[in-house]
């Protein structure tokens, strides 16, 4: 099978499209055929690696895992003689996490990971889309301790996890400033966004407005600077230096939100899968607008 592998850290082109051997499938896993996966920020982070401890983590002289990817939606194809959740042909959806692996051909993911039955309303390049800035965005607004009522600025709200937080937000009925860039303050306000801040223009920790939360997004803020903005009793939190876990429970959150139409994945770009690199070249960028999807023939 055809594999996107990276043998060693550095630029985009450092991953390569190599054929592997397929994954055997173990009694308690399933053989999925991706049809979708993303390059995350996440994925660009780990590929480039130029900090000493995400090294420490993954590899200090190359990756220890070498197929990045996070996030896939796809069919089952086979499952283990054990398998009772799942059979042969069901749609599916996962989030892997920092275990890796999904840019691949083919997956074999235990039956009780982190794997459930695709939206039926989305396809698969959407449903590829939600996991990583979903679980990532669940996970910082429940530590801000998210509320109905409370002001929530929510800066770099036009990636993958800000497009996420300003959607969940308002799910849990909080009045949602986002900050973003020109090009995209009219579809930010889509999102459901009930002020938008065009951060070229006006900076949001001099407004003199205050806020119960902010989320930054994009990891750019400082706690102290940020602080200016908040109320008397408000929180900053940022996704810098932080993991969200990844776990089933909030897979299946995201999903119930999919499919009462509260919650919808933003794509910028698809590029197929043999383009993975000039993908994570345009993530790299910084730029983007929601998720990157890759898809496969």
């Amino acid at each position: 099978m055809k594999a996107a592998i990276c043998t060693r850290y550095g630029p985009p082109d450092v991953v390569q499209i190599q054929e592997i051997g397929m994954p055997s499938v173990q009694d308690n896993e399933v053989l999925i055929k991706l049809h979708a996966t993303t390059v995350t920020p996440g994925d660009c982070v780990i590929r480039s690696s130029k900090m000493l401890l995400m090294r420490l983590f993954f590899g200090i002289l190359k990756p220890r895992k070498q197929i990045l990817g996070s996030e896939l939606s796809g069919i089952i194809e086979e499952v283990g003689s054990n398998v009772t959740k799942f059979q042969k042909g069901d749609e599916v959806f996962a989030y892997r996490g920092m275990k890796l692996g999904a840019h691949a051909a083919y997956i074999t993911l235990p039956e009780h990971g982190v794997l459930t039955i695709k939206p039926a309303r989305l396809t698969h390049q959407e449903a590829a889309a939600i996991a990583f800035g979903g679980t990532t965005a669940l996970h910082f607004l429940r530590k801000g301790n998210v509320q109905a009522g409370m002001h929530i600025l929510i800066n770099g709200a036009s990636g993958s996890v800000g497009s996420s937080a300003v959607q969940l937000a308002k799910h849990f009925g909080a009045e949602v400033t986002a900050v973003c860039g020109s090009s995209n303050v009219d579809w930010v306000k889509k999102l459901g966004a009930d002020h938008v801040i065009d951060y070229t223009k006006e900076d949001f920790m001099k407004s003199g407005k205050r806020y119960d939360l902010i989320f930054d997004a994009v990891g750019k803020s400082s706690n102290p600077a940020g602080k200016a903005a908040l109320t008397a009793n408000g929180k900053f939190i940022s996704v810098k230096g932080g993991i969200a876990r990844e776990n089933l429970e909030d897979l299946l959150f995201l999903k119930q939100l999919v499919e009462d139409r509260a919650f919808q994945p933003v794509i910028d770009r698809s590029f197929p899968f043999e383009q993975i690199a000039s993908a994570h070249a345009y993530v790299e960028q910084g730029h983007k607008k929601g998720n990157v999807v890759i898809t496969f023939n």
